[in-house]
């Protein structure tokens, strides 16, 4: 494939590598030097874009992208009001999207296995769930995208929760998720199911971004020339 890379931090570099070593080429970097380049004339030969940018700047682009029948992998989180606008344009141009708040192949697992645990302790009403994420000091969202994920898929399972809520605004109905920025740590995600006699834990620890370089570029491979709106439950075959 040829891939237009919009963003080009540090996950950005990260998906360059891989994508090469996978047998694809980089043929358009977009950064914030260069934004204006994310253009039509740009954009011809293109395949697939993958967007890694800014809350505020990634419906633009994914807009742009769609617009010239591109497909799109966005792994940019807390820009999601826009979503069902992005999606209206991807059906429009009959092309391709694909969003995730964690491409890692590894949060997909323990998405996975969240839900069924949630499902689970619908039965067992003395066990109350938290969340915690843990991310660099750069991280400009928060919660993560990845922690509000968890907690949606708790809430979808659990009969007792109806969403999140900050960890300091109590609420019996919501699952409270715990944000702390600190160093360098790339993610890690932790969700404990307490009670007076145990405790349970799922936890998931980025060594790198790696993982979820590679799950953006299986994502991309996967919705190459086609059609829609996919999930990653369909990349991983869930």
């Amino acid at each position: 494939m040829k891939i237009a890379l919009v963003g080009y931090g540090r996950m950005g570099h990260e998906i360059e590598s891989i994508a090469t070593e996978r047998g694809h080429s980089i043929k358009l970097v977009i950064d914030q030097d260069n934004a204006s380049d994310l253009n039509s004339n740009n954009l011809k030969g293109i395949d697939v874009a993958i967007e890694f940018t800014s809350p505020s700047a990634a419906f633009k682009n994914i807009s742009i992208c769609l617009s010239n029948k591109i497909p799109v992998v966005s792994g940019t989180t807390g820009w999601l009001d826009d979503y069902d606008n992005a999606v209206e344009i991807c059906k429009r141009n009959r092309t391709s999207f694909i969003h995730s708040s964690n491409f890692s192949i590894g949060v997909n697992l323990l998405f996975m296995l969240n839900s069924e645990l949630a499902r689970q302790m619908d039965r067992f009403r003395e066990y109350h769930v938290s969340v915690e994420e843990i991310h660099h000091v750069k991280k400009l969202d928060a919660p993560s995208g990845t922690a509000i994920s968890i907690a949606v898929g708790i809430s979808k399972m659990h009969s007792s929760y109806d969403g999140w809520c900050f960890e300091n605004l109590i609420s019996d109905s919501k699952v409270p998720i715990r944000s702390v920025r600190e160093g360098s740590v790339t993610g890690t995600h932790i969700v404990t199911w307490d009670s007076e006699i145990d405790t349970i834990t799922l936890k998931h620890e980025a060594k790198n971004r790696k993982g979820l370089a590679l799950g953006a570029v299986v994502s991309a491979e996967f919705i190459y020339k086609k059609e829609g709106v996919f999930t990653m439950n369909q990349v991983m075959g869930f």
